[in-house]
């Protein structure tokens, strides 16, 4: 139960990309008395105001409703992309993992759930339109990550007519990025060994033009304050967030300085299945295929109900992803260690 002071906030995966960007929001925040971040591995860091504790979701034996007995809502951010050769695992941490969250904040009668969806979750759609909220969530079936998300969704779906007292609000978001997760982000999507210092321009004269490949980013601190609005907002379902513009070959090659050349889907494809297949790039080629199919979100919803607008725009969260990408950025917490590389 809440305090007279303020909320009470647990937060899963608290030491990942979005987790550290809102457990320091929350910690600032007067209107939230305490902060208990749950992760793997617990770091050690404050902010002040922030427990932690050491819990695996994949663990039958966690006690969840312990965890989360008396907080005023839930965030639920934890979620494994690797290993993507072996999808079983990723189900258990991401699928099941996410259900016994799920069944635990009814369990301990929590009175508000927040849960990080995804773009990933909407069916293929249009590059040009953006859709809003409404627009079906059934992922790219091939997928494993937009399969799981799409997955819990429609577990959701029915959560909600069992727990009418919870409140539940699900954030789909963008591809998110900021200085300190460069690191992660490379090792996820581009392997470990992979030089960061080969994102510098003049490094880069030609730029590889796909069709499809237009998307868009936020950087991670608009995405928490998000999440934040959320916590204090008395809203409820799907909220699609996004920066503009949307990244295409033509925006990023204006940004490196680069010159755009078309390159066949079929040769791109090829290339990424040969290097995953040798297991030499963590980035499946089924995720590939997904993102050439994500539609273009539209973030009205989230403007007018939450009151939320980001404050950079997506070139701008690029540059600063980039040049982490250079600096070999990280946090010190273990998901967000930084490595120069090259």
């Amino acid at each position: 139960m809440s305090t007279a002071t303020g909320k009470k906030i647990v937060v899963t995966g608290a030491t990942g990309n979005v987790g550290t960007s809102l457990v320091r929001l929350l910690a600032e925040d007067p209107d939230v008395d305490g902060v208990r971040g749950l992760a793997r591995r617990v770091p050690d860091l404050g902010p002040d105001r922030v427990q932690w504790a050491e819990v695996d979701l994949t663990s039958r034996g966690a006690d969840l409703v312990k965890e989360f007995e008396g907080a005023d809502a839930v965030v639920h951010l934890a979620w494994a992309f690797q290993p993507t050769h072996d999808p079983v695992a990723t189900w258990e941490t991401n699928v099941l993992g996410s259900i016994r969250v799920f069944e635990a904040v009814a369990a301990a009668s929590v009175p508000t759930l927040v849960h990080a969806s995804s773009v990933g979750a909407y069916s293929p759609g249009p590059k040009h339109d953006a859709v809003d909220e409404s627009w079906p969530t059934h992922g790219w079936p091939d997928a494993a990550y937009t399969r799981e998300k799409a997955y819990l969704e429609r577990f959701l779906d029915a959560f909600e007519h069992e727990c009418p007292g919870t409140r539940i609000v699900r954030m789909r978001p963008a591809f998110l990025f900021k200085r300190e997760s460069a690191s992660e982000q490379r090792r996820i999507f581009g392997g470990r060994f992979l030089p960061g210092p080969l994102v510098r321009p003049e490094l880069l004269p030609f730029l590889p033009d796909v069709a499809g490949l237009r998307v868009q980013a936020l950087h991670t601190d608009d995405g928490a304050r998000a999440y934040q609005l959320a916590i204090h907002s008395d809203v409820r379902g799907a909220f699609n967030l996004a920066a503009d513009p949307p990244l295409d070959a033509a925006v990023l090659g204006e940004l490196l300085g680069s010159r755009p050349v078309r390159l066949p889907r079929t040769a791109a494809r090829s290339a990424i299945a040969a290097a995953w297949g040798l297991r030499l790039l963590p980035a499946s080629p089924h995720l590939f295929d997904a993102v050439l199919r994500l539609p273009l979100m539209d973030c009205t919803r989230a403007h007018t109900e939450l009151g939320w607008r980001p404050r950079q725009t997506a070139t701008e969260v690029l540059e600063e992803f980039l040049q982490g990408l250079q600096e070999g950025a990280g946090a010190a917490t273990t998901p967000l260690r930084g490595r120069k590389v090259g």
